[in-house]
């Protein structure tokens, strides 16, 4: 890495800090915390039954010695571990409007780990492409969150192929105790259950699928040639031949719909970005939807 491309990230750091406080603090802040709720309860007192008080919480010490029946009563344990397993395969690099998906998933995850700090939980950090290429352990601070966002744009992997496969083994193994975890990618990858089954049982899990428009539909642009960004596989397409572009629509059409499909049967909340649109109300529409389901 150059020093003139170490100069662009860290003046892109700097704006992303500024940014991302801001939405933190003025927009998300009430919405995280309404919406993610901590690893457990701790216990905060007694106090006397009442109709509707779940049963399960009466003290029957307490009960017999005040001669009526006492309830223990809880308080939510605030703070989370919150992980951001960020795909920077080969893919992630394209981007067809003003952002590539990787500069998109570094400013969500920038909102996500200030919205974080700013509610007292701890942030940590996994990047991969074929394999899991940097790990960083919950944490708190500003300059811990600034390492995040540096090290998702700055991420060169020396192998630029998905594996989802490994990065799902490398959380179930590291992390021992329940987190949150965010998993950002445009998940374009085959059989994804059985790596995704197994780290939604064990962890809360949200998937923020990262897409390009010209990834849903083909433009009419005449012959084009397609280059995998991940294997360098190419091959030229007559984008005037509406056939084309239709089955091309139709098949992005059935993968969307078999992923989103995928992810409820996990019980995977999943919101869909795409680098041509605002992130903010998608954003809110997924922190609403975790504050209903709490409620």
């Amino acid at each position: 890495m150059t020093p003139q491309s170490i100069e662009m990230i860290m003046r892109r750091v700097r704006l992303l800090e500024i940014k991302a406080r801001r939405l933190a603090t003025e927009v998300f802040s009430g919405e995280y915390q309404s919406s993610f709720k901590g690893s457990g309860l701790d216990f905060e007192d007694y106090r006397e039954y009442q109709h509707g008080d779940e049963t399960r919480f009466i003290d029957w010490n307490v009960t017999a010695r005040k001669n009526t029946p006492f309830i223990r009563t809880f308080r939510e344990e605030r703070e989370l571990a919150v992980i951001l397993a960020i795909d920077v395969s080969g893919s992630s690099l394209y981007g067809s409007e003003r952002l590539s998906k990787r500069e998109l998933a570094a400013e969500l995850a920038a909102v996500l780990a200030f919205s974080a700090n700013a509610n007292g939980d701890r942030v940590g950090l996994l990047l991969f492409a074929n394999r899991p290429i940097l790990y960083l352990p919950p944490a708190k601070g500003t300059r811990h969150t600034l390492r995040i966002i540096r090290e998702i744009l700055a991420a060169e992997p020396d192998d630029p192929r998905t594996n989802i496969p490994a990065a799902c083994e490398h959380l179930l193994h590291t992390i021992k105790k329940k987190c949150l975890i965010f998993m950002l990618s445009d998940f374009i990858a085959h059989d994804l259950k059985k790596p995704l089954g197994p780290v939604s049982k064990k962890h809360d899990t949200v998937a923020l699928r990262i897409t390009d428009p010209l990834e849903e539909s083909l433009p009419n642009v005449g012959k084009v040639t397609l280059t995998d960004p991940e294997t360098g596989w190419q091959t030229t397409l007559n984008t005037n031949n509406s056939a084309l572009r239709m089955n091309f629509k139709k098949l992005t059409k059935r993968h969307n719909e078999a992923t989103n499909k995928l992810f409820k049967q996990l019980g995977i909340d999943h919101v869909k970005f795409s680098t041509d649109a605002d992130y903010i109300p998608q954003l809110h529409r997924l922190f609403k939807t975790r504050a209903n389901h709490r409620k």
